[in-house]
This record gives structure tokens, C-alpha cells and sequence, in this order.
């Protein structure tokens, strides 16, 4: 067990959550340039949030339950308030109906559920 374990499971939620605030910005503008910036920055999060996830607990093994929930909820939240803040900023398009079902695919693909 990581001594740290509690500031790695910050540092992931932040960056995977990064990443799927960048995934739901790219798809809500219509411009390419500006799509391609958010993708890189997609990419950069998540691979920093793959490697959090590693140190935390064994890549193979899934994190128990108490903690697969309360990471879902960090992440949820965090999402929806930056794009709440975006969207006070004048973002448009931007779609919340979709930040479950990309939690839930980025805790499967870094294998925490």
C-alpha cells in the first residue's frame, strides 16, 4: 500500500478529470484548431492520469468499492462544475448529459472499476 495513497488518488481525479472535461470540449465546437488543442491536452491528461492510477494500486487489481464510488463522485463533480463555470464564461454547445457515461468509461479503461 502506497504511503501517499490519499494525494495520488487527488492527483488522478484531477487529471482524469481533465481529461474528460477536454473530451466534451472537443466535441462542442465546431472549430478544428481549437479541437486539435483539446484533444492534445485530452491525451496528456489521461496518460498522466494512467500513471497515477498505477502508483495507487496494482495495475491488474480494481480498487474496492468504498473507493471506486467516492472517486465516480469526485470526478462527476469536478466535471460538471468546471463546465457549469465554462458555460458562465459563454462556452456553447456544451452537453453535461454526458458526463456520466464518459466516468464511467474512463474508470473502465484505467481499470479502477
Amino acid at each position: 500500500m502506497v504511503q501517499n495513497r490519499k494525494k495520488l488518488i487527488d492527483l488522478f481525479i484531477g487529471n482524469i478529470s481533465n481529461s474528460i472535461v477536454h473530451k466534451i470540449l472537443e466535441k462542442a465546437t465546431d472549430n478544428k484548431d481549437l479541437a486539435d488543442k483539446y484533444n492534445k491536452e485530452l491525451l496528456n491528461s489521461l496518460n498522466i492520469a494512467k500513471r497515477y492510477r498505477n502508483k495507487i494500486n496494482p495495475v491488474n487489481a480494481h480498487f474496492p468499492n468504498k473507493d471506486t464510488e467516492y472517486i465516480r463522485n469526485r470526478i462527476a463533480n469536478k466535471i460538471k462544475a468546471e463546465l457549469l463555470l465554462r458555460i458562465s464564461k459563454g462556452y456553447k454547445n456544451i452537453d453535461l448529459s454526458l458526463v456520466e457515461e464518459l466516468v464511467d468509461a474512463a474508470l473502465k479503461d484505467t481499470n479502477v472499476i
